[in-house]
């Protein structure tokens, strides 16, 4: 690792601090909702059967919006210009985003999951560190998204609109309401395209049935090719300016 990326994941980090509202969208807004889903919810058994595709679901869709805008405010404010005409490279400016934002990710993580077990008395049987290590990896996923799509919107309502597109028909089609295996064929094909299923299968697996990381290695491939893929081709994508 570079210390240009150390130097923009450090900037990045202090750039989010300072902003009050991206850390009360990072920590109040999952909290809020897994509290509505915590009392809406009041058969126990169901309760542990739907939180942790809550869980996965959340961390995705924040880590994507969070990202998505933060790095649309880098381009609109000039930095990523002043960025791209340096000598630093376009994967530096990339892995250094993904850096910065996947300490927030992580923070995020553990804050939704203990409210969930703590508060929401959501049980599990896998083991703790186990289970976090593979929300972080959805978290990164969720990162690699936000700064590949962030590409593509000139502003933050166009941000915004990639929502209903990327994000909601995931929530669907991941498991999160009702099996994959009870959807129509056409749809449970589709779903073993989306990350969003393998991170809602994984998380399942790990908390509802107690297995460990290594009996879970396929959701694990396909999460991480995924945001390999997706930094790969936002480096080769990204822009100057909004």
């Amino acid at each position: 690792m570079s210390s240009n990326t150390l130097t923009i994941a450090r900037r990045v980090m202090l750039q989010v601090i300072r902003d009050r509202r991206t850390i009360a969208l990072l920590v109040i807004a999952p909290l809020v909702i897994a509290s509505i889903v915590g009392v809406s919810i009041p058969d126990r058994s169901m309760l542990d059967y739907i939180a942790p595709a809550i869980l996965a679901m959340l961390i995705l869709f924040f880590g994507f919006l969070i990202t998505g805008i933060s790095v649309l405010r880098e381009r609109s404010q000039g930095t990523m210009e002043r960025l791209m005409a340096s000598p630093i490279s376009r994967f530096d400016v990339v892995a250094g985003y993904l850096l910065g934002f996947l300490l927030f990710a992580l923070m995020q993580t553990m804050i939704i999951f203990f409210y969930m077990v703590y508060v929401l008395d959501v049980s599990f049987r896998g083991d703790l560190w186990q289970i976090l290590v593979f929300q972080v990896l959805i978290g990164i996923g969720a990162v690699c998204l936000g700064i590949f799509f962030s590409v593509f919107a000139r502003n933050e309502f166009q941000m915004m609109q990639f929502i209903p597109l990327i994000i909601v028909p995931q929530m669907f089609l991941c498991g999160l309401l009702w099996p994959v295996s009870q959807m129509p064929e056409y749809l449970q094909w589709i779903s073993k395209f989306l990350p969003l299923t393998y991170g809602v299968d994984g998380i399942r697996a790990l908390m509802l049935q107690g297995k460990d990381l290594l009996d879970i290695g396929k959701e694990i491939g396909v999460l991480a090719a995924y945001a390999a893929a997706l930094l790969v081709l936002a480096s080769f994508t990204l822009r100057k300016s909004a």
